[in-house]
C-alpha cells in the first residue's frame, strides 16, 4: 500500500556563527533563535520528516577548546525546542548533535524525535575522527540499530561513517526503508552506492552544500539549489527492488493489470528497476508475489549458489 512519506532537508551554505564572546548562555540563546528561524522555511510544507546537518546546533567560530563548555550550557534545551516544535507541527525530527552522557564523555548522535515528541531512538556515530576523540572526547558508538517511526524503518550514518564497510554491511543485512545521513561532508558517490547497496533511500543534510535524497536504485532524486539550502520531497516507502533478468514479462503483465497503480522506474544501466505501489489495499510485495517477481536479493543470492555449485563442479572434473 502506497506509503507518502513527505521529507523536508535543511542543509546550509553558510553554518551559523552566534556571539561567543559574551558567555555560553548567549550563544546558546542566540543559537537558538537561528535554528528557529531555519526550521521555520519548512513547516509551511507540512513535512512528515525533518532532517538537520550533523552536530546542527554547534556555532561555527566556536573554538574546538570552548565546545564541552557550551555543550554543557546548552544540555538538552535544543532537544527539547525541537521536541516542541515535532509536537506543535505533528511532524518527525532527525536531531544530530553532539551531547554528553552520564560518565562525562560525548556522543555525536541523531536522535530521532517523533509527532510526540518524544524519542524513537538514538544513532551513535561509529566512526569519528581523530580530532573529536582527542579534542572533545567524543567516544565511537558500538552499533547500528534501526529506529522504528511511524513512517518506517530508518537506520542513520554520520558523516566520516560512509567510507567504512562494516557498518554498512550490518545496515545491508538490516535492510532500512530510509538511511538517515546528517553530515558536514558530502560523500559523493557513496551516498548513491550506500542507497542502492541497502535498498534504501538515503537522505542526506549537509551542513556546507547540496543536500540530497537518493533512491534505493542509487538515482539522486532531489537536491538543494545554488540559491535554496533546504527542499521539500515527496517519497514512496512501499517499494521493492528486482533485477530485470527473468523479470520482463512479469513486470509488463503486472504494469497491465494495475496501470498507474503501480510505479516501475528504470534508473538506467543498473539492471535493475523499482517497484513502487500508488495504491491503497494493495503493497508492491503484494505484486511482487502474485506475478512471481524476483526481488534482486534473491536474484543475487541465487547467482551466487549457481556460481559455487560450478565452481565446485569444474574443479572436480579438472582434477580427475
Amino acid at each position: 500500500m502506497a506509503r507518502y512519506i513527505r521529507v523536508s532537508v535543511l542543509g546550509r551554505k553558510n553554518p551559523y556563527s552566534v556571539d561567543v564572546s559574551q558567555g555560553m548562555r548567549r550563544a546558546v540563546e542566540e543559537m537558538k533563535e537561528c535554528l528557529r528561524k531555519e526550521i521555520e522555511l519548512v513547516l509551511p510544507e507540512k513535512p512528515d520528516l525533518i532532517v538537520l546537518p550533523e552536530a546542527c546546533d554547534r556555532p561555527m567560530n566556536l573554538p574546538a577548546s570552548e565546545r564541552k563548555n557550551y555543550y554543557l550550557e546548552r544540555g538538552s534545551e535544543i532537544l527539547d525546542f525541537y521536541s516542541e516544535v515535532a509536537r506543535n507541527n505533528n511532524c518527525n525530527i532527525a536531531y544530530s548533535a553532539v551531547r554528553d552522557v552520564p560518565d562525562g564523555t560525548f556522543r555525536n548522535s541523531t536522535i530521532m524525535i517523533n509527532r510526540e515528541g518524544k524519542i524513537d531512538g538514538i544513532y551513535n556515530k561509529n566512526h569519528i575522527v581523530e580530532g573529536e576523540r582527542t579534542q572533545g572526547d567524543i567516544y565511537c558508538g558500538t552499533d547500528a540499530p534501526i529506529i522504528e517511526c511511524d513512517f518506517g524503518k530508518v537506520g542513520c550514518v554520520i558523516c566520516f561513517d560512509l567510507n567504512f564497510e562494516p557498518i554498512r554491511r550490518k545496515y545491508e543485512k538490516q535492510r532500512p526503508e530510509m538511511l538517515i545521513f546528517s553530515s558536514n561532508y558530502h560523500g559523493g558517490i557513496m551516498q548513491n552506492y550506500w542507497a542502492y547497496a541497502c535498498r534504501a533511500y538515503f537522505v542526506c543534510a549537509f551542513g556546507y552544500g547540496e543536500s540530497t535524497i537518493v533512491s534505493p536504485v542509487g538515482e539522486t532524486v532531489a537536491t538543494s539549489s545554488s540559491y535554496f539550502s533546504y527542499f521539500t520531497r515527496t517519497i514512496n516507502l512501499d517499494y521493492a527492488v528486482a533485477h530485470l533478468d527473468y523479470n520482463w514479462g512479469k513486470l509488463r503483465a503486472m504494469k497491465e493489470k494495475y496501470g498507474p497503480g503501480v510505479t516501475i522506474h528504470d534508473p538506467g544501466h543498473l539492471g535493475s528497476v523499482l517497484i513502487s505501489s500508488e495504491l491503497n489495499g494493495v503493497s508492491a510485495m503484494d505484486m511482487v508475489k502474485e506475478f512471481e517477481i524476483e526481488l534482486l536479493d534473491d536474484y543475487i543470492a541465487r547467482s551466487l549458489e549457481f556460481h559455487d555449485r560450478n565452481k565446485a563442479a569444474d574443479y572436480a572434473d579438472r582434477f580427475r
